[in-house]
């Protein structure tokens, strides 16, 4: 059984198509046998394609779950990124790593990883457009190439795919939780027992919007695991490590045992008398993904910042 369909259009929209035959399924759905053949995109890609009606069959607009059938003739254009008015701008960036393919890198606490409103520039996008010659088109939208976020407040690594294949790869493995993701984080208080495995579910708060909360009926299954590394007087230093990837995760997680970390300003209220800090002491400082294009792990760390080791002293010798 084979399909008829035209090649899509490169990047820079070339009017030049290429009609080729391609063996499918029966009845299988538009959306899964574009992924399927045309993997340099997602699937959420083609979906988007398919709903904005840059995908036809026989001429016609249609649904992601449409059924092919053999006789069918699939044309689809990919539309030139659209405008976002992001401009580059010369931030300095902490490289850990860099290839053609993705960019790694160690971002400080403090700077938001893509425009938002409140924080339309100085953000990491901002600074990766300025510092890779062809990001902006990577992925159609205003968050060029960015696979996985930090919160604004937290520190360390984040990895960045510096082309369409890379960006598809890579937001599979995330999705898949294929990824290993560590962290360190600075705790009020100590937990019960040396180390743990806090799994709920996480969503919106039911009151307070802004805030995500564990043990929501319609939130989304959530596991952190953590281990005590450092002991002090009134705090403690954990390993954290993440099987999945929930807005905030870390962050409830701790506080849903009741040792949210320091600093945190928005789950931490309860120990606003307690030890201080300028921000949350939470810091990404390992990740391990599979490259790409070599197929090979690779790992990538970040050094704990200097307010991380600060304060760590200042525990250390009780002084706090």
């Amino acid at each position: 059984m084979k399909l008829g369909h035209l090649l899509p259009f490169n990047r820079r929209m070339s009017t030049k198509q290429s009609s080729v035959s391609t063996p499918t399924k029966p009845a299988q759905r538009l959306d899964i046998w574009l992924a399927e053949t045309q993997p340099e995109h997602s699937r959420a890609r083609w979906q988007s394609l398919i709903q904005q009606g840059n995908v036809t069959v026989n001429g016609n607009s249609v649904k992601r779950n449409h059924k092919l059938r053999a006789s069918d003739r699939v044309a689809w254009t990919l539309p030139a990124p659209t405008s976002t008015e992001v401009q580059p701008e010369d931030i300095p960036l902490d490289i850990l790593h860099e290839d053609a393919h993705i960019i790694a890198i160690n971002k400080p606490a403090g700077l938001v990883v893509h425009p938002a409103p409140g924080n339309e520039n100085g953000t990491l996008v901002n600074a990766l457009l300025h510092h890779c010659d062809d990001l902006a088109g990577i992925g159609g939208e205003i968050r060029p190439g960015i696979v996985h976020r930090l919160d604004k407040d937290t520190s360390g690594v984040i990895i960045v795919a510096k082309t369409d294949p890379a960006l598809t790869e890579l937001s599979r493995q995330f999705k898949a939780r294929e990824t290993k993701k560590e962290y360190q984080a600075i705790t009020h208080g100590i937990p019960s027992q040396p180390s743990g495995r806090i799994e709920t579910t996480i969503g919106r708060h039911p009151i307070h919007r802004k805030k995500m909360a564990a043990e929501v009926r319609t939130g989304r299954h959530a596991v952190s695991n953590y281990e005590i590394t450092e002991a002090f007087e009134r705090a403690a230093l954990l390993r954290i490590r993440i099987e999945t990837g929930r807005t905030h995760q870390i962050r409830v997680h701790m506080a849903h045992i009741k040792h949210p970390i320091i600093g945190d300003k928005l789950y931490g209220r309860t120990h606003a008398n307690a030890i201080k800090a300028d921000r949350q002491m939470l810091h990404a400082a390992k990740l391990t993904v599979v490259h790409p294009s070599t197929g090979e792990p690779i790992h990538f760390s970040a050094p704990v910042p200097l307010d991380m080791l600060t304060l760590l002293s200042s525990l250390r010798k009780n002084i706090l």
